[in-house]
């Protein structure tokens, strides 16, 4: 194999590509990436068995086409501290060479036959969607998504398609993020289907242009994303995902809205006095305003207050800051509405059109 192509371009695949490559395995082909050189173009795979990436670098000269299987970090950083504006790519029995300028780089390969085969994008039954519309939902989920161990199928963002929406859903337990949006759904999938957090960051790793149109497919037991030069293929997680439709309140006696930069401000202003154990700002609202205070053994306390418009009886609520400001980072409305009950009831953020977000509230001794 021998192909020359632009260094930034070898280099920004190499990096997306790298995501999904793990730094140890048990199966070490699975630490290299393979790339195969044909038709005017390089492509660059890698993959952990539960996610596959398949990038494509297109205007490249190839001279003699052909796969190679290299060590994916030791290749990328080779690459990224190259300064020349081409590279080339050669291989030469059980090595490759990566070369630009007088710089040289001779990697031990391994055989192409061992690396996993990998899927490839069909034309049939495909959901087209704006990039940027795709991005936003993730953005506006994913981070709600379990991480540490437990109920596995919280490690992932339900998708669900109904009545022309694309709904994606996440949460760990203690909140729970909901977005949607409207899409061309005639390939709907039958079923919802949980998607691993770590596949929808790499999906939107490649929407290089929020204006791109890429194509969604749901198969069995996977699913895929194409964008104009990746395809990248995720294993669906098998599991039941929460009932999430009963957490969320239905009707609310009190509702109170206030300016989303301010209550950000405030937040983070009385939370720096809370520790660890008991991370927790309290939220006392009356009529024309909300005041928050925090405290903790050794730090002291804190108060801070702004203006609101609330409507219901004087009442108090008790949340953790970090999730309430997770979702505030991602409020596209320059006023924010809680609406709750009781004081032990989820606090429900209207946090844009189509878009909810749930906290459980914490129990605090008076």
């Amino acid at each position: 194999m021998k192909a020359i192509c632009n260094r930034e371009k070898l280099r920004d695949a190499l990096a997306v590509v790298n995501n999904v490559v793990p730094a140890k395995s048990t199966k070490p082909i699975l630490e290299n990436i393979c790339l195969v050189a044909m038709d005017n173009a390089l492509e660059i795979v890698g993959t952990d068995l539960e996610c596959a990436v398949r990038y494509r670098i297109e205007d490249v000269q190839v001279d003699e086409p052909g796969p190679v299987v290299v060590p994916a970090r030791v290749t990328l950083d080779f690459v990224r501290d190259l300064s020349g504006e081409t590279v080339t790519l050669s291989t030469s029995e059980q090595n490759c060479f990566i070369s630009s300028g007088e710089d040289t780089c001779e990697l031990v390969t391994m055989d192409p036959e061992e690396f996993p085969v990998i899927s490839r994008f069909g034309s049939e039954d495909t959901i087209p969607m704006q990039g940027g519309t795709f991005r936003r939902l993730v953005d506006r989920t994913a981070f709600a998504a379990a991480r540490e161990a437990g109920r596995y199928a919280m490690h992932g963002v339900l998708t669900e398609i109904d009545n022309g929406m694309l709904k994606m859903v996440a949460t760990d337990g203690r909140r729970l993020a909901l977005a949607e949006a409207p899409i061309d759904a005639r390939h709907a999938p039958a079923k919802p289907a949980i998607v691993p957090t770590k596949c929808m960051n790499l999906f939107c790793r490649v929407i290089a242009d929020p204006l791109d149109q890429v194509q969604l497919h749901f198969a069995e037991n996977q699913v895929g994303l194409k964008t104009k030069n990746a395809e990248i293929f995720g294993r669906l997680i098998d599991g039941e995902f929460p009932r999430y439709q009963a957490v969320i309140p239905k009707e609310s006696k009190n509702l109170v809205e206030v300016d989303t930069q301010t209550l950000i401000q405030k937040l983070r202003l009385v939370a720096n006095v809370t520790g660890v154990e008991a991370r927790a700002v309290r939220l006392r609202i009356k009529k024309g305003e909300i005041e928050l205070f925090g405290q903790s053994v050794g730090r002291g306390e804190a108060r801070a207050r702004l203006d609101a418009d609330f409507k219901g009886d004087t009442a108090e609520i008790a949340f953790n800051p970090d999730y309430v400001l997770d979702g505030l980072k991602n409020c596209e409305e320059l006023q924010v509405r809680l609406e709750f009950n009781e004081k032990t009831s989820p606090g429900k953020f209207r946090l844009g059109e189509n878009y909810i977000y749930i906290v459980m509230p914490i129990t605090i001794d008076a």
